[in-house]
C-alpha cells in the first residue's frame, strides 16, 4: 500500500502469484472435464470482482518501476488500431496528452487518478490471460471475468481499481485476448445504463450477479429483449426468495419471469441479433412511462401501480419483452403492472387499434392458450394490460388505416 502497510490482496505483478493461481485453475478445469460427462458446466468465471482497494494501485517497489516505465507496446498498438472504438474515458485520457505513442503511464494517459486504474487494469488483464490459457489447455470452454461497478463520484481505490470496468474493457481486450467476455455485477437501480455499457462488439451481455425479486424479473425481460443477453443470474436465489407456491410461480416474480422466458426461449433465440426483438424497462415508480419504436409502431408503456412508497419503489419497475412474429403481429411478455398502447410510426396520420389479444398462461406446468381479451379487458381495442400475478404471454395483432 502507499503508506507502506501490507494488504491481503495479491498483486497481479507477481509471477509467483500468477503461476500458483494458474496451476490451481488448471487442476480445477481438469477435474471438471474428468467428472462432468454431461457438460453441465457451460462456462467458467475466472476470479471474482478483481481490483485493488483501498489504494488506487499497487505501490510496491516493482509496481512503481513498472508505472514509471513505458506503457507496453501491445497496449499502444491496440489503442492505435481501435482509436475510434475506445471507451470515452480511455479515449479522453489518451487525447488529453496528445495521443502519445510512448512514455510512462502518466505521460501517455495523464496525471488524473484514473491513470492508476488503467495501469492496474493492464496488469490484471495480463495476469488473467495466463490463468485462462492454463485452464483452456485442460478444458476449452467459454471463460469470463466479472466486475464490481463504481458508485457515483467514487475515485480509484474507493472502488476496485483496475477491475474490468466499462472504461477499461479495451485494456482487457488488449491484455487478455484469451478471455471470452467481461460481465458486470449490477446492484444499482440504473440497470439499463450499466448493462448497456457492456454491450459491444465481441462482448455479449451476461449478468452473473444482480438483484432478484420484482426488480430482477423486470431487468431480465429488458436484458434479453433489448440487449441480446446470453444470461441473467440473480444472486442468492436459493436463500433470499421463497420457492413458488404449489399453485404456480406467480407468488415469486422472478420464478414467473423465468418460466415465461424459458417458454419463449426458442423465439428469443431465433430473433436475437435482429430488429425483430426489443425490450424496455421503467426503472422505479419515478419513471412512470416510457416509449419504444418497434415493428412499425410507437409503443407507450405506462406504470399502472399504486401510490409511491419510498424505499419499496426500487422494486416498482416494469420490464417488457417484444417479439415480432409477423406484419402487425407480436408476442409480448413482461413483469410489473403496466398498460401498453400502440400508435403507427408512419409519418402520415393513421389510426391504430388492437385487432386481437390472445392470452397464453402457465397452468399446472403446461402453457395453454386460454382466452381472447375483448371489450373492457383491452380498453375497447386500445390497450394491453400487464401484471405480475401469473406467467403469461400475449399474442397481439394490430391494425392501422
Amino acid at each position: 500500500m502507499k503508506n507502506g502497510l501490507p494488504t491481503e490482496r495479491l498483486t497481479p505483478l507477481s509471477a509467483s502469484n500468477r503461476d500458483a493461481d494458474a496451476k490451481a485453475y488448471k487442476a480445477l478445469m481438469k477435474r471438471i472435464k474428468d467428472i462432468d460427462s454431461k457438460h453441465t458446466v457451460l462456462m467458467m468465471q475466472v476470479e471474482n470482482e478483481i481490483g485493488v482497494i483501498p489504494d488506487s494501485r499497487d505501490f510496491s517497489e516493482s509496481a512503481n518501476v513498472a508505472f514509471n516505465a513505458d506503457v507496453p507496446g501491445e497496449l499502444i498498438g491496440h489503442l492505435l488500431k481501435n482509436s475510434d472504438k475506445l471507451s470515452p474515458e480511455l479515449h479522453q485520457a489518451w487525447v488529453s496528452t496528445g495521443k502519445k505513442t510512448s512514455g510512462s503511464w502518466k505521460e501517455v494517459f495523464g496525471s488524473e487518478p484514473i491513470t492508476d486504474d488503467f495501469f492496474m487494469a493492464w496488469h490484471y488483464a495480463k495476469y488473467l490471460d495466463v490463468i485462462v490459457d492454463a485452464g483452456k489447455a485442460e478444458y476449452d470452454i467459454p471463460m469470463f471475468t466479472n466486475a464490481a461497478l463504481i458508485r457515483p463520484n467514487y475515485q480509484p481505490g474507493q472502488y476496485n481499481s483496475g477491475g474490468p470496468l466499462p472504461h477499461s474493457i479495451d485494456i482487457y481486450r488488449a491484455g487478455a485476448p484469451k478471455l471470452d467476455f467481461i460481465a458486470p455485477d449490477i446492484y444499482f437501480t440504473n440497470f439499463a445504463y450499466w448493462a448497456g455499457r457492456y454491450q459491444s462488439e465481441g462482448n455479449p451481455v451476461f449478468v452473473p450477479e444482480t438483484y432478484g425479486g420484482e426488480a430482477g424479473a423486470a431487468n431480465a425481460y429488458y436484458a434479453f429483449g433489448q440487449l441480446n443477453a446470453i444470461g441473467f443470474s440473480p444472486f442468492g436465489i436459493d436463500g433470499r426468495y421463497l420457492p413458488p407456491a404449489p399453485s404456480g410461480p406467480a407468488s415469486n416474480p422472478l420464478a414467473t419471469a423465468y418460466s415465461t422466458l424459458a417458454h419463449l426461449a426458442p423465439a428469443i433465440l431465433e430473433k436475437q441479433g435482429t430488429d425483430k426483438i426489443a425490450g424496455i424497462v421503467l426503472e422505479g415508480s419515478e419513471q412512470r412511462s416510457g416509449k419504444i419504436s418497434f415493428g412499425g409502431y410507437d409503443i407507450s408503456v405506462n406504470w399502472a401501480g399504486g401510490a409511491a412508497t419510498g424505499a419499496a419503489d426500487f422494486n416498482r419497475r416494469i420490464g417488457v419483452l417484444f417479439i415480432q412474429t409477423g406484419e402487425d403481429e407480436f408476442l409480448i411478455a413482461g413483469s410489473g403492472s403496466a398498460t401498453l398502447s400502440f400508435a403507427s410510426s408512419a409519418v402520415s396520420r393513421q389510426t391504430t387499434g388492437i385487432a386481437s389479444i390472445d392470452e397464453e398462461i402457465l397452468t399446472e406446468g403446461k402453457w395453454i392458450w386460454m382466452r381472447r381479451l375483448n371489450g373492457d379487458e383491452n380498453g375497447q381495442g386500445q390497450v394491453l394490460r400487464l401484471s405480475s400475478d401469473r406467467a403469461a404471454v400475449y399474442k397481439v395483432k394490430l391494425y392501422k388505416y
